[in-house]
């Protein structure tokens, strides 16, 4: 706020009397001085010198009217001349002042503009904004449109229309997502030309989660609760939450090199699946899952836990993996041959109450910390030749009905084989500690020493 300037003092004329008087006074000055002079001259003696005193007294006289209306005109040129410079004073506050004046008028006048101009620019963003949604409604509904066609042509077309939607509005890609989701949990007809359609809608969803992919879109979690699935390649994608509840899965499903986050519920039917180099910090949870063909976690690294309660195999290999966190394979079924060759177990392992049909192989395992086998029946050879148990092992009431070996492994303690038992028409190596005693001509009875 601006300091106002400070008021001048209003300018008085000076009256036309106070001239004359001054002109009055100096001519009875003037008078006085002169008749005082001749008073004094015509004391004089002598006639010529009273004569010149005279003369002189007239003179003094005359200079001294002289000088004192001199010192009037004097006066009144020093008033003329600060009225002047009042006056200038004066027209230079007056400039002063219309020109603040004026700055303040430019600067509100600017103010005005910018806020007109602000207030436009907002109608005009606003405006587009609203073009844009409108635009963008208007697209998604004419996807959604073709999607919804009875002609399978068509419905791949909008699938399509989504897809470049999603692209080009990142803010949309999670709804996109989810409704190619929710397509594939429709029900499928026996149509090829639907199987196409869905397996397009399939490899749209895997294009867009891998990261070295110049479309990927980060962060899409995938719900896929009871979607019938072939085919279905996710290798190297990016897989956050994904939910598989449910599902079927046909043909070869992979998730080989796949990076995992969060949580991924695999509780589904698959015939082959490919989860080969798969790492990440997932909790996978494939309880009562349902493999019917091969499944392969080789050279996987999972950093979550491992969940495969009441899992049916087929086949399975877990052949040079590495499990960080706690496994549990409680009440899982192996139908043909299982593998966990050169498998590295750095977490708990529980493999209770599960049946291994064909051959379990677990030569050069390593098992950092607790495994447990108890109640477990192995149908096939079992072979742990060379394994590292660093932690507690425990076969109590495990039931061995085929070759079993433990040559060349390591215990860091003696194992627990309480009540095992083994068959007694195949050869067997069994840990250091271990005490075999025949139960009837064809079974072994293992007890603790």
């Amino acid at each position: 706020m601006s300091t106002p300037p400070p008021r001048e003092k209003p300018l008085r004329l000076m009256p036309w009397w106070l001239a004359l008087v001054g002109l009055l006074f100096a001519v009875l000055l003037g008078w006085l001085v002169l008749n005082w002079l001749l008073a004094e001259a015509d004391r004089a003696i002598e006639p010529d010198t009273r004569a010149t005193l005279r003369v002189d007294a007239i003179r003094t006289g005359l200079t001294v009217v002289a000088g004192t209306g001199g010192g009037v005109a004097f006066l009144l040129a020093a008033r003329r001349q600060w009225i002047n410079e009042r006056a200038q004073r004066h027209q230079e506050a007056v400039a002063a002042r219309d020109q603040t004046h004026r700055d303040r008028v430019q600067a509100h006048a600017e103010a005005v503009a910018d806020a007109g101009q602000r207030h436009q620019d907002r109608q005009a963003a606003s405006a587009e904004h609203d073009a844009a949604e409108r635009r963008l409604t208007e697209l998604y509904v004419r996807a959604m449109e073709l999607v919804g066609s009875d002609n399978p042509a068509v419905r791949l077309g909008g699938l399509h229309a989504l897809e470049r939607l999603g692209q080009d509005n990142p803010g949309q890609r999670s709804t996109i997502v989810a409704v190619l989701c929710a397509y594939l949990r429709m029900p499928a007809p026996d149509d090829p030309r639907e199987t196409e359609v869905r397996r397009t809608a399939q490899r749209m969803l895997a294009r867009h989660l891998r990261a070295d992919h110049d479309d990927w879109w980060p962060g899409v979690g995938l719900d896929l609760t009871g979607a019938r699935l072939d085919g279905f390649d996710a290798s190297g994608c990016t897989l956050v939450d994904l939910d598989l509840t449910g599902a079927i899965c046909t043909g070869t499903t992979s998730f080989a090199g796949a990076v995992t986050r969060g949580r991924l519920r695999l509780t589904a039917q698959f015939e082959d699946a490919v989860f080969d180099d798969l790492s990440g910090d997932a909790e996978i949870v494939l309880d009562d899952a349902r493999f019917t063909g091969r499944a392969s976690f080789d050279r996987a690294d999972l950093g979550g836990d491992l969940s495969c309660r009441g899992t049916s195999f087929a086949q399975v290999s877990f052949r040079g993996a590495t499990l960080r966190r706690t496994n549990t394979l409680d009440r899982a079924r192996f139908a043909g041959s299982a593998t966990f060759r050169e498998a590295t177990f750095l977490g708990g392992l529980s493999i209770e109450h599960a049946a291994f049909e064909g051959y379990a192989g677990f030569r050069r395992a390593r098992f950092a910390d607790m495994a447990l086998f108890r109640f477990t029946t192995f149908g096939g050879e079992a072979l742990f030749e060379g394994a590292r148990f660093e932690g507690a092992a425990n076969f109590g009431r495990a039931v061995f009905h085929g070759l079993t070996s433990f040559d060349s492994a390591t215990l860091a303690r003696r194992p627990l084989v309480d009540q095992a038992r083994a068959t007694a028409s195949a050869p067997h190596a069994w840990p250091d500690g271990t005490t075999v005693s025949r139960l009837d001509g064809d079974w072994l009875v293992l007890t603790d020493r």
